[in-house]
């Protein structure tokens, strides 16, 4: 992007939002154009128009397929907004892998760059939406555009909440947890019709006493034809975490055959 149409990118913002201009907007909104790209810009500043997101902070989170920003919105709530990288070629084979095996994407995998990633973001907002209806504890889906996505923030000016993997908990508390987990598990299958398909420690925040599932773009309905071979994965990784904290557990197979029983 040019300097000429960063600044009117900028002025139409401050127009929006009212704020005073600052030299920490402009520089964190060079950075996201860099990482990303103009398209990116112009979806989030749609957001700002739909007055979804007021300002972004920073980085909280970065990995190979996104970035998730710590923001505000208009009455200056915490925001987590993730936006997918549209630059990672072997990200981008991985997403068509997973769309064109998911039945409510057959046939109808986009070929352009920008739409895959697009349609990446809607999923995971369905995926958040549809767990969230149940009441599966996951951070509540606000909105998404494009190849970004918003959602509650989990955590605290800006910090995000420890992983399960970097708590360190009593025994009681996580058993608690432990069954917390499974119960969400049994709700995403047997209410939202969902699996995971990639849980672990690494992706179940812990906060206040609670624990929140997060990543669910690769979700899939149980019509897929390796739903359940997910499953099984996702309960024995959970089993095994908690089972290495001395967390008494039962064994994955008779968790996975209760789920199992109950779909039927």
């Amino acid at each position: 992007m040019a300097k000429r149409d960063l600044d009117r990118f900028l002025d139409e913002y401050y127009r929006l939002t009212g704020k005073e201009p600052r030299r920490s907007d402009k520089d964190l909104f060079e950075v996201v154009e860099e990482v990303f790209d103009t398209a990116t810009l112009r979806a989030l500043l749609e957001l700002v128009r739909r007055r979804v997101i007021f300002e972004l902070k920073g980085v909280v989170s970065a990995g190979k397929e996104a970035r998730v920003y710590w923001g505000k919105d208009f009455e200056r709530r915490d925001l987590a907004v993730k936006i997918f990288l549209t630059t990672s070629a072997e990200f981008r084979r991985g997403l068509v892998k997973y769309l064109e095996a998911d039945p409510r994407f057959a046939g109808r995998v986009p070929k352009s760059t920008r739409k895959l990633y697009s349609t990446w973001a809607r999923k995971e907002f369905s995926n958040y939406m549809r767990m969230h209806k149940v009441g599966v504890s996951v951070p509540r889906p606000i909105a998404v555009h494009e190849n970004v996505l918003v959602m509650e923030f989990i955590g605290e000016n800006g910090k995000p909440a420890p992983l399960l993997r970097e708590v360190d908990l009593d025994v009681e508390t996580l058993t608690e947890i432990f069954h917390a987990v499974m119960e969400d598990v049994r709700k995403s299958v047997l209410r939202a019709r969902l699996v995971h398909g990639d849980l672990s420690e690494y992706n179940i925040m812990v906060w206040e006493g609670r624990h929140y599932i997060i990543d669910v773009s690769q979700a899939v309905t149980l019509d897929h034809p390796n739903a359940l071979d997910y499953l099984y994965r996702d309960v024995a990784n959970v089993v095994r975490f908690f089972s290495k904290q001395g967390v008494k557990t039962p064994r994955p197979e008779d968790i996975f055959e209760e789920i199992v029983k109950s779909l039927r």
